[in-house]
């Protein structure tokens, strides 16, 4: 086992050895013709976003700047969009479901280090897979850790470090981030807070 199959496997690795560094740099290259477009670029962007990332839908915006560490280890749905100065770390492999949202500033991290020095200076380091579901809005400034899976219907609240798996259907908040409650049909009619909304076509 290579390197390579050992990161994507969730096993120490050594990320300097068997092509890693140059997969990283082809992508640190596109990231840069990327985040370099004029912003009415839009074909070009298109075709740039999908040459990145391993696999994506019909319909993917992401605003620039944008960073990540391979590109190919992640995977998003249809309807995906990206708000500025998302980072994906994806050493590990990340994968979005459809209808996902990232308010700006979002960090999905699946690289780690060791705890202990001795090991993290041995050079050893870890990516564990990070997994969104669908229909999911994700604030600003949040951070997801190694390992998270985040169910579907999820609203995650600005500034929130997600460390642990989040369940279906509910709101979570805080560092670390905690469910505060579950999203019911009665939110439907609100479109902030207690504000409801005053059309007819949002249903």
């Amino acid at each position: 086992m290579n390197q390579k199959d050992r990161m994507l496997a969730g096993l120490p690795y050594k990320a300097w050895l068997d092509g890693l560094t140059e997969e990283r740099t082809a992508a640190r290259l596109l990231v840069h013709q990327l985040n370099s477009l004029s912003p009415d670029a839009h074909e070009e962007r298109d075709e740039l976003i999908r040459k990145l990332l391993g696999k994506t839908g019909e319909l993917v915006h992401i605003e620039t700047p944008f960073r990540c560490d391979y590109g190919s280890n992640i995977t998003v749905g249809n309807n995906f969009y990206a708000n500025f100065n998302c980072t994906i770390l994806d050493v590990g492999k990340v994968v979005i479901g459809e209808n996902v949202m990232f308010a700006p500033n979002v960090s999905l991290y699946t690289a780690g280090h060791p705890v202990h020095p001795d090991s993290r200076n041995s050079g050893y380091e870890y990516g564990i897979a990070i997994t969104i579901g669908n229909n999911v809005w994700i604030g600003g400034n949040v951070i997801v850790n190694p390992g998270v899976t985040i169910g579907n219907n999820v609203v995650i609240g600005a500034g929130s470090v997600v460390t642990k798996n989040i369940p279906d259907n509910v709101i979570a908040v805080g560092s670390p981030c905690r469910v505060v409650r579950e999203i019911t049909e009665e939110d439907r009619k609100y479109y902030y807070k207690d504000r409801e909304f005053d059309v007819t076509d949002y249903k």
